[in-house]
């Protein structure tokens, strides 16, 4: 049966999203796609849904969601909670990590990321019209099909047909976590524009992200990278993409997210990693960070073992039974008569 979510609430910074629009960069158009690809497939498998479905990436707080049309099974993943409210009027917290069945009616009010970002995925996925090929929101581009625009009260969000048949919900006892320490980087392409000095300090010191911060990049602060001369501030414009770190002329690093431009016209002093890269999803202002150069050996290892984590957070999923839900099915299988004796008058 498939369902129907209503944004009864917009909130800030809610978008739909999925594993992004690959193969259009010539036409000008940026990959897009969730930050957090491990976090946002991890919502997906609390469903058993394929890794892909897009899903709702949630950076801000306020988003409330009604069910129009239901039920619909939705989970949360990341650092986030939110509270269900029934139709009847009854109120029911859901905790990050866990499925929960919604009937028509009921309203999900979701919680502000904790850590910036975080995922609602529902049963079946979020049906948007595709637009080249891909379901993720770009607003920039004004890509009607998949809401080119900030959600308004009213707006529809159809979901896919799934099978209710089972009372079962999902849960995970442990969080998927990203690693912690040095965000690793492969240096250039242009780190000839940059000092010696200049790229020991990129990688000696402490990093601020600042609130200069969307989809498309993030701005950090921190003592400014001298260039070789002031013309290596800027360089023919060349391809970038999500994960470039450019330093223009102030020296400040700017590291581009999944919105960023195609092209751009400052020196890359680094890039970072592929297995690292959902950690900048998670960079609220003020977080501090810092940077470690490693061989594309290394980069490779890294995502190599990031596969592996994920098997392993993917097999420690456990399905359960809700408190006060019968299961019918072990009910009716159950051999409830022993035997049976007829009592003559």
């Amino acid at each position: 049966m498939s369902g129907l979510l209503e944004i009864a609430q917009p909130g800030i910074g809610t978008t739909v999203q999925d594993r992004g629009r690959a193969g259009h960069r010539h036409h000008g158009m940026p990959l897009s796609g969730w930050l957090d690809g491990p976090l946002a497939r991890a919502a997906n498998a609390l469903l058993g849904n394929p890794p892909d479905e897009a899903v709702l990436e949630l950076r801000g707080t306020g988003t409330v969601l009604r069910v129009k049309a239901g039920p619909v099974r939705v989970a949360l993943a990341g650092r986030i909670a939110a509270t269900c409210l029934r139709s009847d009027s009854s109120r029911g917290p859901l905790p990050a990590w866990q499925s929960v069945t919604l009937r028509e009616g009921d309203q999900l009010l979701l919680g502000a990321a904790e850590s910036g970002c975080a995922y609602l995925a529902v049963a079946g996925g979020l049906l948007m019209e595709p637009q080249l090929g891909s379901r993720a929101s770009y607003w920039r581009a004004g890509l009607a099909g998949v809401l080119g625009r900030a959600f308004r009260p009213g707006d529809a969000l159809p979901c896919g047909a799934w099978s209710h048949a089972d009372p079962r919900e999902w849960r995970c006892r442990s969080p998927w976590t990203a690693n912690e320490g040095p965000v690793r980087v492969l240096l250039g392409p242009q780190q000839d524009h940059f000092t010696a000095d200049a790229i020991a300090q990129f990688l000696g010191q402490d990093w601020e992200a600042t609130a200069a911060q969307d989809r498309m990049g993030l701005r950090f602060q921190g003592e400014p990278l001298a260039h070789v001369n002031a013309a290596a501030a800027d360089i023919v414009s060349d391809g970038v993409t999500p994960g470039a770190i450019q330093v223009p002329a102030n020296g400040l690093p700017i590291v581009l997210l999944a919105d960023g431009q195609t092209v751009g016209g400052y020196p890359k002093i680094a890039t970072v990693i592929s297995a690292d890269l959902p950690r900048l999803a998670h960079l609220r202002p003020g977080t501090r960070v810092r940077f470690e150069s490693v061989s594309h050996e290394a980069a490779h290892q890294a995502l190599l073992d990031e596969h592996q984590r994920w098997k392993r957070w993917l097999a420690s999923r456990e399905t359960y039974l809700p408190p006060g839900t019968v299961d019918e099915a072990a009910l009716y299988a159950s051999n409830l008569i022993d035997g049976m004796q007829r009592a003559d008058p």
